[in-house]
């Protein structure tokens, strides 16, 4: 089977049975089971969660996004062979380990393939989480034009970049529009500060103005728990976004719970540690991948400058990159995945077939 075949690029357009439009983001889409199906998973599977709980199909694909384009390469390759499998492996790693260490849940009610999660419906915070321990990437570009407070903290003289910070920050931004926050722009991932928070806790979808201090102990849990075990395969833990949610238990209590996915070299930035150490900064997450685009094209202010993404999105749609830039991708995620998990990854050669195979016998949700 050729490489661009063994890759998901297309997962909007699966067989599985739902009543809803299928909702298709940057790298993964969601499949709204039907409520008979949701309940009789809910049954059969005896999943702790309300009895008339929403559940859906989550597909990961081997898409690859940067500067809010996807992009795509020479040989028909439309994503990066491995990403999605070693997404889900890592998430589902962590997602683990918070458990064994007493943290919150996940959506995740269970994974029948290594690109499928079956979820129950969350009501988002609408909040990214984003907390750094280095200072780097677009707070280092902010704080070296002269920026010295962000998101209602103040920065210290004197850093430089890449420089570890004296405390893990919590830096969060809007997760879409809101609109009628005072003092909050009405713009996709604005930066905002706790105060915002606090004084407009419902708008931001919490439940109470506590859980505003539970959100911060699981980002802070969260967090220590990724960092400490990268620690011991000799990585660094740089900066992370994670995000939360709201469901009800079996017992119909609800809790706040982690969402999508957490740790990967998606959501943040990892180093080499001994690479670090000896004064040289390897990324082994997607930020490798950014800087190689910016890099590749002549003028990168199109990949930087927002006014200019009509721009932008024509050098993703009209440009197939080298092959060897997505496998330098692949080779990335891979070998992070395995080092976080000391496993061998295993990338299916025709994931859309074994996911169909997955879904049918067991579970009964093809049509």
């Amino acid at each position: 089977m050729s490489l661009a075949k063994s890759v998901l690029a297309t997962n909007n357009d699966l067989p599985i049975r739902t009543h809803e439009p299928v909702h298709s983001g940057k790298v993964r889409s969601v499949y709204w089971l039907t409520p008979e199906d949701s309940k009789r998973l809910i049954e059969q599977k005896g999943y702790d969660v309300a009895p008339d709980a929403l559940l859906a199909v989550m597909i990961i694909s081997d898409r690859i996004s940067a500067f809010d384009c996807i992009w795509h390469g020479e040989g028909g390759l439309r994503g990066v062979p491995g990403k999605g499998a070693a997404l889900n492996t890592i998430s589902n790693h962590w997602f683990s380990l918070f458990k064994e260490n007493g943290l919150a849940d996940s959506h995740i009610l269970d994974i029948p393939h290594p690109f499928v999660w079956i979820v129950q419906k969350a009501k988002p915070v609408k909040i990214e989480a984003i907390c750094r321990q280095y200072i780097t990437g677009s707070m280092w570009r902010a704080y070296a034009k002269g920026e010295r407070e962000f998101c209602g903290i103040r920065l210290e003289e004197n850093l430089h970049k890449d420089q570890r910070l004296n405390q893990l920050l919590m830096t969060p931004s809007t997760k879409g529009i809101l609109k009628g926050i005072p003092g909050v722009p009405e713009a996709d991932d604005v930066n905002i500060t706790r105060e915002n928070i606090e004084s407009n806790f419902s708008a931001f979808n919490f439940s109470s103005v506590g859980d505003i201090d539970k959100y911060e102990q699981l980002l802070k849990q969260g967090f220590d728990v990724i960092s400490k075990a990268l620690a011991k395969v000799d990585q660094v833990f740089v900066d992370t976004k994670f995000e939360f949610g709201y469901v009800v238990d079996g017992a119909g209590q609800e809790k706040l719970i982690y969402m999508d996915e957490v740790g990967t070299p998606d959501s943040s930035r990892i180093w080499d540690g001994p690479s670090f150490r000896d004064g040289k900064i390897i990324e082994q997450s997607k930020e490798a991948f950014r800087q190689q685009l910016l890099g590749y094209f002549s003028d990168p202010d199109i990949l930087l400058n927002k006014e200019r993404m009509d721009e932008r999105e024509a050098l993703a749609r009209d440009n197939a990159l080298p092959a060897d830039i997505l496998m330098e991708v692949s080779d990335t995620y891979v070998s992070i995945a395995e080092k976080i998990t000391g496993k061998k990854l295993r990338l299916p050669e025709n994931p859309r077939e074994e996911i169909i195979d997955a879904l049918s016998s067991t579970y009964n949700l093809i049509v």
